[in-house]
């Protein structure tokens, strides 16, 4: 995950911090299936919202988890590692090959990954209070990809994505639920018009795609490469504080 030098400093400390003084990280994967780390919310609320992060090719749970503290102060944030290693501290949904100029997925690891995803909010009630007809999923990247596959399959059972620099994949289309279905799934994507590695056209791709589902995603575009700056956090912060309220 890529983030502007002069941001990500502002939140350097704060992983620290967070890590040490507002989580939990279950490390033992007995009563769910991914590892993850936990905010829990800063304000008195009986089954807040949950709002999941999803890392991107290549990091891991504490990625995002470092903007945890300036998010929406109702919500119960998580941060969930992906199932795949790649490396120490690398972590991946599924695995990706760009030599082509085209990115080329594993179909099996996406597919896999996005039953993993629904299963752990599942097997997250076991350790935590949410209101489960409130979940958010916020990926950014490879973590966005993830969002679309699993919000547009199984829209009951979120309320809404954050999709930061990502892209929908045709192999998952054919599982996507009908306009009916959708109806009521919120949806926010921001894109860099700069960005190398998932290119622009693919968030207007997708934009194009969920309007003809019925969908009105808030689409915010930056002239920016692959990456989340301040203005692209304070737009999804703002759109979590609003959609959650309503």
């Amino acid at each position: 995950m890529i983030i502007k030098k002069h941001f990500g400093i502002c939140f350097s400390i704060l992983i620290l911090i967070s890590i040490f003084s507002f989580t939990i990280m279950n490390s033992s994967k007995e009563k769910t299936t991914l590892h993850y780390l936990v905010r829990q919310p800063k304000t008195k609320i009986t089954n807040p919202p949950l709002l999941l992060l999803l890392h991107g090719v290549g990091g891991n749970e504490q990625n995002l988890f470092s903007f945890a503290n300036d998010l929406p102060d109702n919500f119960l944030v998580v941060s969930a590692r992906g199932p795949l290693t790649l490396g120490p501290e690398s972590f991946a949904w599924f695995q990706v090959n760009f030599t082509s100029g085209h990115p080329q997925i594993n179909e099996q690891q996406a597919e896999a990954a996005r039953v993993t995803i629904l299963d752990f909010i599942e097997s997250l009630k076991n350790d935590l209070d949410f209101d489960d007809k409130q979940v958010y999923l916020m990926g950014f990247s490879q973590g966005g990809i993830m969002s679309y596959s699993v919000a547009l399959t199984e829209p009951e059972k979120i309320k809404g994505i954050a999709v930061m620099s990502g892209r929908l994949l045709p192999e998952v289309k054919p599982l996507i639920a009908d306009e009916k279905r959708l109806e009521k799934l919120k949806v926010f994507v921001s894109h860099g018009r700069q960005d190398a590695v998932l290119h622009f056209p693919f968030a207007t791709d997708a934009v194009s795609y969920l309007q003809t589902k019925g969908i009105k995603p808030e689409f915010h575009q930056y002239d920016e490469g692959h990456t989340i700056n301040k203005q692209m956090f304070d737009d999804v912060n703002l759109w979590l504080k609003t959609n959650s309220a309503q």
